[in-house]
């Protein structure tokens, strides 16, 4: 009788998650501290946290925005993870170092707002580096240097990238007060002529028969055709 045969079992790897994510992200800014001396993983939370809205892999980039440009895990080693490609590519658009200028600002800006979910990281990121508190305390530390302008300029590119709705769900869950300069924003780039606007201005909406009204035309159709009316 032959040996059996065995064949090598395939243990399934884990799967990467949002919450491995924000563990992750946790650990890996653990000992970093911002430019006012506060716990960096502090704002990689709050950016994840702002991005509750959307599917798992742009939340995922979300947390680990800022991994590949201030740990030294590489996109490989996420990938090897389980950290899916679309959310490596999105991490990797948004890591400043690995722009072809990193010095030029705006035109990382630019770069990123190409991508749609890039972009909506980086408002998240964004906004939470805009907090009022966060930029009074900036403004205080270097009152020569304003600190956030980049920030303010950095906005109408990346609002552009993306639906406006999707912009007002990242402001209200990490910073509603950039909502109002949102709502400016828009009634400055509205060119419509109020004053002068009229109903034929107003686009013509075809009328719909309410349903019950609909059911009685088609019963009192159904009843001619069959000569019982």
């Amino acid at each position: 009788m032959s040996a059996p045969e065995f064949t090598e079992a395939k243990i399934p790897q884990p799967r990467f998650t949002v919450e491995t994510a924000r563990v992750l992200a946790e650990v890996a800014h653990n000992r970093q501290k911002d430019k006012l001396k506060r716990p960096y993983r502090d704002h990689v939370i709050a950016v994840g946290d702002a991005l509750a809205d959307f599917d798992d892999d742009i939340r995922i980039a979300g947390y680990l925005h800022d991994i590949a440009e201030d740990t030294p895990i590489t996109r490989q080693a996420l990938l090897d993870m389980g950290v899916s490609e679309r959310a490596a590519d999105i991490i990797e658009r948004v890591t400043n170092r690995l722009h072809d200028n990193p010095d030029d600002y705006q035109a990382g800006m630019h770069f990123i707002a190409e991508d749609h979910d890039a972009a909506l990281v980086k408002i998240a990121d964004n906004a939470h580096n805009s907090l009022p508190e966060r930029v009074r305390a900036l403004a205080a530390k270097w009152p020569d240097k304003p600190p956030v302008t980049k920030y303010r300029d950095a906005r109408p590119v990346l609002y552009a990238a993306v639906d406006v709705e999707e912009v007002r769900k990242i402001l209200a869950r990490v910073n509603p007060w950039l909502l109002k300069e949102l709502d400016d924003r828009l009634d400055d780039e509205d060119d419509t002529d109020y004053e002068n606007l009229t109903y034929d201005d107003a686009p013509v909406v075809e009328r719909k028969p309410p349903v019950a009204e609909t059911v009685e035309t088609i019963t009192t159709a159904d009843t001619r055709s069959d000569g019982t009316s």
